[in-house]
This record gives structure tokens, C-alpha cells and sequence, in this order.
């Protein structure tokens, strides 16, 4: 390995060159307590910046075993270095001069959710740590400008490695609080799966958001109050005491008149699948982490997916066994969402009634006297959720503001007034029980068969063995791989736009090497998880150099990015009777 000394001899020797003499610098140089490995080098002032990683061993880091041994803390704790070290780097970004992007210093920047990323890796077992950050090369013009460059690796990077990540000059009062909400966190969730809970949402938690635009905690608003029949205490190992509403599993209504906080519940109950950092709100808003958002998504494209539990007998003949389409609607779109998450593992659906198709949700009984049952060939989710609770285990927590025919079916019922929670079950039951029973004159809903999820994908071939695929993320909104867009806007439990990033990588490597006709879905996923857990994101990108741009998705939009995915083909899928060939033609012939 070479010595810093060693770069700053190229610094000189290439001093006033053209800027393409800053390839000389790649490589790794040992810098006393850390090694800086500059992994790429930008090829012009105004391209992508520079891409730098520095690399400490875990005993001269000198993080406690407490912190980096396990997987939960390990995360909080490499979460909150990157924002320290970004903290420090941004004081110090563009203070070397230059044209573009010269003197930039750039790391990752989190949100209010604790994810893993590239940014920063630790290692469970060594404790041996890595960041890694973007720097603008300075030029002026397109002429190399060492001494600035100079001053950024030998000045600005050293203070900031120095103040952020190593234990000794660390806030260590600040880390242990993190680790100590990291464990009360997963404290929570062990304590859900024990409880029979859904989700946990803690007395004085603030829920509501700044903005629309800002995601940090509304300023003087109203904090949580838990109903007294649904209060649950949980005795935390650091907080100790601490009571909140638990909702336990099966059918739950949230309702009350609109602006009153129905929705800002079940977003909070949304992102309850992520860990908060300290001063959020949500720290103690836990949700069962395989929830799914469900919606409608108008215009989705969606693969051969068995969506006969809710829609049959189309009037085109169409199977919906094996249904597919380039341009799904309402009602399609979320019968699909549904079917693909109860695929990936999910044990609880969030629905809100105000991004749900209408008549995918309900079919109320004047419509249904009016056009026969057996002229609509949707079975609305009313008609299905008991079902898929009993014999799926999947619970439900749906929002409604105009539909009370849902009363019927909810095991609990909770009503929001000004932001506060109050149970409502059984003055909500007995105002149902005046009107004429639900199921009178109704005629006998037709049986469900499991949906089938054994769908065996298979990659173009063409595009699969390019190697120069190239990732583009779009925010949150989409994933550009090659000529193949993405769309993800609709998947809203993705919170950060390297996640989005991370898919793509993800689609790419499963394109080029698991994709091939014989694995079904679940294989891939389960395999596409078992390659990053055991060698890290890093394992998916092949490449010289692991972007720092990076965030951990759950294996539920791993599927839902995988399933809207135009650029997959199907080679074959075991229906009930029925295949389609792996020529991927699409007429389907009886077997």
C-alpha cells in the first residue's frame, strides 16, 4: 500500500496538467490511523465528483462490542457516524476554489428514518469501519489544480475522519443514547410478534409533519393520547416504562370526519417499519415490518398475477389466473398489489380509503340489487378481508371517512377527533346492528382459491449479458436501468431515494444473473437478500468501486420493484391448468 506521502508527490508532479492527469491519484494511501482509497476519479471538473472512501480498522476506531455486535445497533450507530461526518464535511465543502465541482465534499444525508447504507459500513465482527463520500477534484478551467486538492485530502478530509469516527473524540454520551433507542426499538418489535400486535404508537408521540415538503416533526402539535381500552405497556430495557396504544391483529377501522388526523395515523403507522432517530416523533411509532401500503395504481403494468380472489368472469374472456396488462386500472392495479404482497411475506395491509379504487373497496347493496352479482366480476376487499385474516394471517388497518359498511367487519374500530385517538367498537357495532343485517337477501359469496405465486421469470438475454446497463434514480419516483423505466412513485413506503438506487442495482443483478427461466420470484428475492446479509449491499454492484449512494430496501419493495418491472418476461407460470411457454408467447393453452 502506498503512503500519503506518495499522493502528494502526484499532486505535485501533475500540478497544471490537464484534468485527465488526475487518474494518477487512484489507489490507496495510508494516512496514520485510516486508509483513503480515492476508488474513482471524475473525468472532467463538471462530471460526476470523485468517488473516496476512507477505511479505519475496528481496533483503532475503538467503537464498544455493545455497538457494532449486533445488527440493530451496528445500523443505528453507522447512521449516526454518516451524520456526524457529513456535519463536519459540509463546513468544509467548496471552501477549495475551482471551476464545477471543484472542492465539493458530499456524503450521504439521512432523513428521519434509520437505514443502512453504503455510505457507512461496519463490520459485526472486527468493528472495522468505512465511509464513503464524493469529492470535486478542483480545476480552474479544465486545468488540474493540486495544491486545492492538496488541501481538501491532506487538511479538510483529515479533520473531519478525525472528529467523527473514531470513539475516542467521539459524543460518547449522544452514541450510547443511540444505542440504547436502537435496543428499545427492536425491544418493540420482538414485543409485537409476542402481544399479537400490529403496531405500538406511544403516548405523546407527535405524529403530524412540518409540510408537505418537510418530514421533520409539526411544531406545537398535538401529541398522541392513547384510549384507555386499547392502552399497552411496555417495559423498554433503557426508557423503562413506557404506555401507548397497541393495535392488535385482525380488521381495524380508523374513522372520523376529514382534517381530524385519520391519515396522518396511518402514514405515521407506514413508516412505524423503520426505526426513527431521537427528537422525530415516531421514535417509539412501531409497525410490524412486512406492512404494506395498499393502493390503486392506474396505469401500473403488471405481470401473469393470480387476481381471481377479487376479480373473475370478465367480460372479454380474460383470465385473471395469469392476468396481465401494460395499463392496469383502479380496481386491477390493487387486486394485483395485493396478491404481490401477500407473495412477499406481508402479515399487514395499511389501506386508505382516499387512494383506493372505489369499487375494488366496497359494493354496497342497492348497487348490488341494481346490477346482479353476477354481471360484476369484482369480488370488492369488504368481501375478502375476514377471509384473508383467518386464513392468511394478514390483518388490516383501513382508513374510511365515507364507507361504514366496513363496521361490520372490524374487530376494533378507532376514532379521530383533533388528533385524538378514542375507541369506538361497540357504539359503532350497535349503531350497525339498527340497520338491516349486512348479509340479508346477499347472495353466497363465491370461494377463493389461493392465489398462485409461482411465477418463473426470465431476463432478455440480450440486454442481461450488457454489462454497461447504466442506473439512473429519479428520486423516489423511479428507476431508470438501460432503456427500462421503473415507475415507483406509488410504492410510498419507500423513503429515500437511495433505496430507490439500491433497487436498481438490485433489478440489474438479477437480470444478468439469477433471472433464467427455471426460479420463481421468491427464489430470486430470497436469493437477491441471502448474497447482501451475507457480504453486504456491495455484492449487487459489480463494478471497481461501491457507490456511497445507497439505502437498504425492505425484501417488500424488493418485490414490488421486481413485479413492475416492464423489462422481465415470464417463461412460465403454474396456474390452475394452465402455462404459458417459455418461448414467452402470450396465448395461453390448456395442459
Amino acid at each position: 500500500m502506498k503512503h500519503s506521502e506518495d499522493l502528494r508527490e502526484i499532486l505535485h508532479r501533475i500540478d497544471r496538467r490537464s484534468y485527465p492527469a488526475y487518474k494518477d491519484t487512484a489507489g490507496a494511501y495510508q494516512f496514520g490511523s485510516y486508509v483513503l482509497s480515492i476508488d474513482h476519479v471524475q473525468g472532467d471538473p463538471f462530471a460526476a465528483p470523485s468517488k473516496v472512501s476512507v477505511h479505519i480498522d475496528g481496533a483503532k476506531a475503538g467503537f464498544p462490542s455493545d455497538m457494532t455486535g449486533k445488527k440493530h445497533t451496528r445500523i443505528a450507530l453507522a447512521d449516526a457516524l454518516i451524520r456526524r461526518f457529513g456535519r463536519e464535511a459540509e463546513q468544509h465543502s467548496h471552501k477549495a476554489k475551482g471551476s464545477g465541482k471543484s472542492g465539493l465534499l458530499s456524503v450521504s444525508r439521512p432523513g428521519q428514518e434509520v437505514l443502512a447504507r453504503s455510505a457507512c459500513e461496519i463490520e459485526p465482527d472486527s468493528g472495522d469501519l468505512v465511509v464513503r463520500l464524493e469529492v470535486g477534484f478542483p480545476a480552474n478551467g479544465r486545468t488540474i489544480n493540486a495544491g486545492e486538492l492538496e488541501k481538501i485530502l491532506f487538511r479538510f478530509l483529515p479533520e473531519c475522519v478525525q472528529q467523527s469516527l473514531f470513539y475516542k473524540t467521539a459524543d460518547k454520551k449522544h452514541l450510547e443514547a443511540v444505542k440504547e433507542l436502537a435496543e428499545d426499538q427492536y425491544y418493540i418489535r420482538q414485543q409485537l410478534k409476542e402481544r399479537g400486535l400490529t403496531a405500538f404508537v406511544a403516548d405523546g408521540s407527535v405524529l403530524p409533519r412540518e409540510s408537505g415538503v418537510s418530514d421533520r416533526p409539526m411544531k406545537q402539535a398535538v401529541k398522541f393520547c392513547t384510549p384507555e381500552s386499547m392502552q399497552v405497556v411496555m417495559e423498554l430495557p433503557h426508557a423503562g416504562t413506557v404506555k401507548g396504544m397497541g393495535i392488535p391483529r385482525g380488521v381495524t377501522l380508523i374513522v372520523g370526519g376529514g382534517y381530524h388526523g385519520k391519515s396522518t395515523l396511518l402514514k405515521a403507522l407506514e413508516r412505524g417499519v423503520y426505526n426513527h432517530i431521537a427528537g422525530d416523533g415516531r421514535e417509539y411509532v412501531i409497525t410490524d415490518d412486512t406492512a404494506v401500503k395498499i393502493r390503486a395504481e392506474d396505469g401500473r403494468s403488471i405481470r401473469h398475477t393470480d387476481i381471481s380472489m377479487f376479480i373473475n368472469g370478465l367480460p372479454n374472456g380474460k383470465d385473471t389466473r395469469a392476468f396481465q396488462t401494460e395499463d392496469a386500472s383502479g380496481s386491477t392495479s390493487q387486486a394485483a398489489n395485493v396478491i404481490e404482497a401477500m407473495e412477499a411475506g406481508t402479515k399487514l395491509f395499511l389501506i386508505d380509503e382516499d387512494t383506493s379504487a372505489t369499487n375494488f373497496m366496497i359494493r354496497d347493496e342497492l348497487m348490488s340489487r341494481v346490477v346482479h352479482k353476477e354481471m360484476e366480476p369484482i369480488t370488492p376487499f369488504i368481501d375478502r378481508v375476514e377471509e384473508l385474516f383467518t386464513s392468511y394471517g394478514i390483518s388490516t388497518i383501513l382508513v374510511a371517512g365515507s364507507c361504514g359498511s366496513y363496521f361490520y367487519k372490524a374487530d376494533h374500530v378507532i376514532q379521530m377527533m383533533q388528533y385524538v385517538p378514542s375507541e369506538i367498537t361497540e357504539a359503532a357495532k350497535k349503531e350497525a346492528a339498527r340497520f338491516a343485517d349486512f348479509a340479508k337477501d346477499k347472495p353466497k359469496l363465491q370461494e377463493s382459491v389461493p392465489p398462485d405465486f409461482a411465477r418463473v421469470f426470465a431476463a432478455d438475454r440480450k440486454a442481461a449479458l450488457n454489462d454497461r446497463m447504466k442506473i439512473k434514480g429519479m428520486g423516489k419516483d423511479a428507476v431508470s436501468i438501460d432503456r427500462d423505466t421503473i415507475e415507483l412513485r406509488y410504492v410510498e413506503q419507500l423513503v429515500d431515494s437511495e433505496q430507490t438506487m439500491a433497487l436498481g442495482y438490485m433489478v440489474k443483478y438479477a437480470k444478468q444473473r439469477l433471472f433464467d427461466g427455471k426460479k420463481d420470484l421468491k427464489a430470486v428475492v430470497d436469493m437477491l437478500v441471502k448474497i447482501v446479509e451475507q457480504k453486504g449491499i456491495g455484492a449487487v454492484c459489480e463494478g471497481r468501486y461501491l457507490p456511497c449512494n445507497l439505502a437498504m430496501p425492505r425484501v417488500q419493495e424488493i418485490y414490488a420493484c421486481l413485479n413492475r418491472c416492464r423489462g422481465l418476461r415470464i417463461a412460465t407460470i403454474h396456474g390452475p391448468g394452465m402455462r404459458i411457454n417459455c418461448a414467452f408467447r402470450e396465448n395461453m393453452i390448456q395442459e
